[in-house]
């Protein structure tokens, strides 16, 4: 594939028919079929919601997904050694019932595969939530396998003095053994554009964890109700991707942009640019979402109800041209991708969400330079709260969760 790389600001929306659409809620209509070759669809087991999935070295298919009353609901972990074709019975990650939240979409729980795919969950603890955060507010939680890979550990909130916990947070590990839970928060300051991207490292496999510290000196805030996404490429480099809160010159806290931070030394160091720009004076509670690939990680976002997909360099700190989605963005968001052994390119997303309100989940393959393929669809049936998760499967092709 033939990669373009940019400027943080060459990079520009289109934004007017965005505005429409989003003002009349217009809606796509229902494009390709519903399931082929290339793509399949999966429903979550149990009937659960938000889902998130990892594929393992020897391919083995890790899912996790919310189960329960939106606001004090739990999380189950499953796995599948079939491709994703069939689960296991449930695990129970929270040992404390009731210590996950889904309301919002964005602060649900986030999974990835370490040393010897171990599985680590880190997760926004519900106001049920034990243990809890500093002065008794919400905690940063974070649970993983045993080593038998028969249970969760009881659950750990690695948030020492931070406060003010509201985004998604999220989780990375990488094969040395480091873990990194990553969240946003405050530290004395109200506002969001006084928030901080905040990150607590592990060097056991996540038996201990340091002191929270900030993982930018940039002034840059923290779109409150959005979610931020945390990676660990296969060469040990951290990757997050964050929404912003920066006023602009008028005093409003209208610049909601994407900023990616990289470290090449297991997170002791950061450095972060600008990657995508919005102007919009309200929080608009999205999410991005990240997966392996040959250069570093693949990484997806939204800006201006349209999902994309870039390639990261972590090791070059450059990110690609962005891709959108083909066809007219209408209330596209919660963009997730991955890509297979054939260098294709699957990116999925929701349509049509809204507070209390399902939608539905739709997808398009790329080729392996890039171009978009016939291979595309749109399915009726996400939940209220929910999410979908893409992966490749290890013998070809796609799975869509939703």
């Amino acid at each position: 594939m033939k990669t373009r790389w940019y400027t943080a600001s060459s990079l520009r929306f289109p934004w007017q028919v965005h505005v429409f659409l989003c003002f009349y809620g217009a809606v796509l209509p229902a494009v390709g079929s519903a399931e082929s070759d290339k793509v399949r669809l999966k429903r979550i087991p149990g009937g659960g919601i938000q889902p998130q999935v990892r594929v393992d070295a020897q391919g083995q298919v890790h899912l996790i997904a919310f189960h329960g009353e939106p606001m004090n609901g739990d999380i189950d972990y499953f796995r599948s050694s079939d491709g994703g074709d069939s689960f296991s019975k449930p695990l129970r990650v929270n040992s404390h019932p009731g210590s996950a939240i889904a309301v919002g979409n964005i602060r649900g729980a986030q999974m990835a595969l370490g040393k010897g795919g171990r599985v680590h969950v880190a997760w926004n603890g519900s106001g049920e939530a034990e243990p809890r955060g500093p002065s008794g507010q919400t905690p940063m939680l974070y649970a993983r396998l045993n080593d038998a890979g028969k249970a969760f550990e009881p659950e750990k909130n690695v948030m020492q003095f931070a406060h003010g916990l509201d985004g998604g947070g999220s989780v990375a590990a990488d094969a040395a053994g480091n873990v990194y839970v990553v969240w946003h928060a405050g530290v004395g300051a109200k506002g969001e554009n006084k928030r901080r991207v905040f990150i607590a490292r592990s060097r056991d496999e996540g038996k201990t964890f340091d002191r929270e510290k900030p993982a930018w000196d940039a002034a840059t805030g923290a779109c409150g109700c959005c979610g931020l996404s945390a990676f660990a490429d296969p060469s040990g480099n951290v990757s997050i991707l964050y929404r912003s809160a920066q006023a602009s010159e008028s005093g409003a806290i209208d610049n909601r942009d994407m900023y990616l931070l990289v470290s090449t030394n297991q997170g002791a160091k950061f450095q972060g640019k600008k990657v995508g720009s919005w102007q919009v004076n309200q929080c608009v509670m999205s999410l991005s979402h990240f997966t392996e690939n040959a250069k570093g990680a693949l990484a997806a976002w939204e800006s201006r109800e349209q999902v994309y997909f870039a390639e990261i360099d972590s090791a070059g700190f450059q990110v690609s041209s962005p891709v959108p989605a083909p066809g007219l963005a209408a209330r596209r968001k919660h963009p997730v991708v991955a890509r297979n052994a054939a260098g294709e390119t699957c990116l999925a997303w929701t349509e049509g969400m809204g507070w209390q309100k399902g939608g539905a989940v739709a997808w398009q393959v790329f080729d392996a330079q890039g171009k978009p393929t016939g291979e595309k669809g749109r399915a009726d049936g996400v939940p209220a709260w929910s999410l979908v998760a893409v992966f490749a499967r290890p013998r070809g092709g796609f799975t869509v969760v939703y």
